[in-house]
Formats: structure tokens, C-alpha cells, sequence
């Protein structure tokens, strides 16, 4: 009580603001009817800026540019695209991505969501992402597919800098189609991950890996036959219209030629 009698009235202290950015880019694709694809919403916050391109025939291509260094430990960025019904779109970034450590060694995340309509058909194509030392990022992707779309996705991760130990790195991949999984599956590496990590059944000592997704209806009459890329390449059917090429290599560049050439081999 004051000295009068009367309640003392303590004012709380200001809420302290999340550690670290959030950022959503959201971007929407519809057909126009006209055999061509318009971009109804693209909106980018932050670090996350959108770029019109041009894509393929009948294509929207969209260029995702980094406008400040992220994601830094404790960030967290989202990258939303919707394709309507018989749209078709491209989405590539500019430059790499670097993940970087935070102040007080706070993890970032990353997510990336892409849903697909009936009739529409995906192609994600970021450039690597490099986690750094002292990072730890942890990625989630998730695509949603309808029955007759169409999705090629790939993903690279470099472990480290040149000359550079990694940070930890957590990826997670799910792809659901006509609402049942066709694809989950997580990465764990660096300093802190599940020990065998880095042996002769994980990487093998090397330092860059990638994949690469392909979902098309047209392989339930013809799926390409399993086999291996070369050495530390492999293509594997899933149980879908869907095949997964997965790589080793020592370098992003070698890493880029190995999945290249898998598209070149297949026509994707």
C-alpha cells in the first residue's frame, strides 16, 4: 500500500521480442488460360525477397533473393508457394544460403511448404545450402501433391566452408501425395548429431550430398529401373509415380554434375 492507503500499481515489464527474424515469402501461381502461368500473389518479407523470371514455355519463373545475411541462429524463414490447377512454375534462388551461427548459439529453422494442384507441375531449384561453423539449422520441407501434379524438387546441403568443419544440420523431407505419404525422410550431421554420421554407412568423409525428387503420374505405366549413377549416386522408385536420386561428392560443384546429369539422362 502507498502511504495513503491506496494500491500500489507495479507496471510490468516490456515483453522482450522473439530472438532472432522471422520472415515469410509467399508465392501464388494460377493458369491463365491462355497456356501461359500468371503469379496472382508474390510477397517476400525480410530477407526473402521475390524476383518475376522468365521460366520455361507455358512456365512462371520466380527468383528467391537473399537481402541480408540469414538465417543467423534463431531466425526463422518460410517460403509458401501454391500452384493452382493446371499451373506450371519455377522457383530457383540467387546465390547460396549460409547458415550462420546465432549470438547465443540458438538454432535457426527454415521451412519451405509447396502444394500442388491438380494438373500443376513444380520445379524447385535453390542453390546450395551451406551450413557453417558453429550453425545449426534445421530445415523442413513439405509438399502437398494432387493426383495428376507434377513436382521436381532438388536439394543440396555443403558441409562447411572451404577448409571449414560444418555446424549441426537437421533436415527433414515429406511428400504426400493424394493425401498419403509418398516420401519422409531426415538428415542429421555435424557436431552433436547420432554418432556414424560421417562413417563409412553415413557420408563416407564426403562433404557435399543432395537429392534429387521427381513425381509424375506418368511413372505408374513406366518408372525409370533402380540402379546406380556412378559411385556414390544411386536412383531408387519409390512405392508412387515417383523416383529419388540421391548423391555423395566431395565438392558442391561435383555434387551439381552428378544430379545434372540425372536430369539430362531422364529428360526432367
Amino acid at each position: 500500500m502507498s502511504p495513503k492507503g491506496s494500491p500500489t500499481v507495479t507496471s510490468a515489464a516490456p515483453a522482450l521480442p522473439p530472438a532472432g527474424l522471422r520472415a515469410t515469402a509467399r508465392i501464388g501461381a494460377a493458369a491463365d488460360g491462355r497456356g501461359s502461368t500468371a503469379l496472382p500473389l508474390l510477397a517476400g518479407e525480410g530477407p526473402l525477397a521475390l524476383r518475376r523470371t522468365r521460366g520455361g514455355p507455358g512456365e512462371a519463373g520466380v527468383m528467391l533473393v537473399g537481402a541480408m545475411s540469414a538465417p543467423l541462429g534463431g531466425d526463422h524463414l518460410t517460403v509458401e508457394a501454391t500452384a493452382g490447377p493446371g499451373a506450371r512454375m519455377v522457383l530457383r534462388s540467387a546465390a547460396a544460403t549460409l547458415a550462420l551461427p546465432g549470438r547465443h548459439g540458438e538454432a535457426a529453422r527454415y521451412d519451405v511448404r509447396i502444394r500442388l494442384a491438380d494438373g500443376a507441375a513444380v520445379r524447385w531449384l535453390p542453390e546450395p545450402l551451406v551450413s557453417v561453423r558453429g550453425s545449426d539449422l534445421r530445415v523442413d520441407t513439405r509438399a502437398e501433391l494432387a493426383p495428376t501434379a507434377r513436382l521436381l524438387l532438388r536439394e543440396e546441403q555443403v558441409l562447411g566452408r572451404t577448409g571449414e568443419a560444418p555446424g549441426r544440420l537437421r533436415t527433414r523431407l515429406t511428400v504426400t501425395r493424394d493425401g498419403r505419404p509418398l516420401l519422409d525422410q531426415e538428415l542429421d550431421c555435424g557436431p552433436g548429431a547420432p554418432g556414424g554420421w560421417d562413417g563409412p554407412a553415413g557420408l563416407a568423409g564426403h562433404r557435399a550430398l543432395g537429392q534429387l525428387l521427381v513425381v509424375d503420374p506418368e511413372f505408374a505405366k513406366a518408372p525409370p529401373q533402380a540402379g546406380m549413377l556412378g559411385e556414390f549416386a544411386a536412383l531408387a522408385p519409390l512405392a508412387g509415380p515417383a523416383v529419388l536420386v540421391t548423391a555423395l561428392a566431395p565438392d558442391a560443384l561435383r555434387l551439381r554434375e552428378l544430379l545434372d546429369s540425372a536430369c539430362a539422362a531422364y529428360g526432367w
